[in-house]
């Protein structure tokens, strides 16, 4: 058993905050661990330490060492620039295969908040059985909450078989993001799941699916393998990654592939993609209020807070999201945080890059 934690992105959405220097995945945003420490602990009852792969960007590969002190610098596989989920998740698949080609690998995003981890390692324990008695490529679809337009959808289809009943089902569509009225009615079916970009499967799998559906990707996967573990791997991979396309593992590989199943999974999931996502699964005082740093209020309610070091104070306000950096502060309404992107693009077209 192997596990890969990807932790490339570059968190937008939680700006100021999160920068390309430090994204959301390495900042402490819900307690006393990171998120990424919390996905690695949270995987540790299946898998050691010792078979955790992180995929992280070359400018954040000091600090994920420095939060994983006992991690060998081997497992820490470092991309010269991003190119989406497939590359990212070809590259980890060929570093396994050098240990042992026919090992299973969990594939875990590195921010993702989880409240219920006994059932968490109860779906990914079906999904890893599953996986390990076949070719089959799995995912874990979770049960929607609500009419969600911000997630991808997975159908789920007949079961595998009656043995297993609704713990795995085939998967009979992948859906983009729908807008409300088709969120609604994939809720009502009852045969939706959330896309929560979790998948296992046997090495030897997901290497024949790329051969099949990104054939320029596993060429040049090819070309990398001998280079793994020499002096020459660093420049090969650079290379490689100019000529390789940016595709995600969804589109290039699980809405082509034929054996595709899904385990429905039910664990408090949260993609945390947002401060709206953070307001929403922290606890809050009395006035519904999350505070973090130094804060105080009067006569304020529904709104978040995050101040590294001056005083923040709301009055006579509410429904906002307040961050207070060293160099920037951010305001918005609450329920308007998917927006913070297009506040980093101008930042991005104005080349004010001592913000990003």
């Amino acid at each position: 058993m192997y596990a890969v934690v990807m932790a490339g992105g570059r968190g937008t959405r939680f700006w100021p905050l999160s920068r390309e220097s430090k994204p959301k995945q390495l900042l402490n945003l819900r307690g006393e661990k990171t998120l990424i420490q919390e996905t690695v602990e949270r995987i540790a009852p299946l898998v050691p330490l010792d078979n955790v792969l992180i995929v992280t960007g070359a400018a954040h590969a000091d600090d994920v060492m420095a939060q994983f002190p006992t991690l060998p610098r081997e497992q820490v596989l470092v991309e010269p620039r991003g190119r989406n989920t497939a590359p990212c998740i070809g590259l980890a698949a060929l570093s396994i295969k050098k240990r042992d080609p026919e090992a299973v690998m969990v594939v875990l995003p590195a921010d993702h908040v989880i409240s219920r981890t006994p059932a968490f390692i109860d779906a990914l324990s079906t999904a890893i059985s599953t996986a390990r008695k076949s070719n089959y490529l799995v995912t874990v679809g979770i049960k929607p909450e609500a009419p969600e337009t911000g997630y991808g959808y997975i159908e789920g289809g007949d079961p595998l078989s009656p043995d297993t009943g609704s713990s795995v089902l085939r998967v009979a569509s992948f859906r983009e993001k729908p807008d409300l009225p088709t969120a609604r009615s994939f809720l009502e079916k009852g045969t939706f799941y959330w896309n929560s970009g979790m998948f296992v499967w046997k090495v030897s799998s997901i290497m024949k699916a790329l051969q099949e559906t990104l054939p320029e990707l596993y060429r040049e996967l090819l070309m990398l393998e001998g280079t793994l573990g020499t002096p020459d791997e660093n420049e090969a991979i650079k290379e490689a990654y100019d000529r390789i396309e940016a595709i995600s593992i969804d589109y290039g590989v699980m809405e082509k592939a034929s054996n595709v199943l899904i385990v429905p999974g039910d664990f408090g999931w949260n993609d945390l993609g947002s401060w709206d996502a953070l307001w929403a699964i922290s606890e809050k005082d009395g006035n519904n209020n999350v505070l973090r740093g130094n804060v105080i209020t009067a006569d304020a309610c529904d709104s978040l807070v995050f101040s590294k070091d001056k005083l923040v104070t709301l009055v006579g306000v509410d429904n906002l999201i307040v961050v207070e950096t060293d160099d920037a502060l951010l305001i918005l309404k609450r329920g308007h945080s998917q927006d913070v992107k297009n506040a980093v693009e101008i930042l991005e077209n104005r080349e004010w890059k001592g913000y990003l």
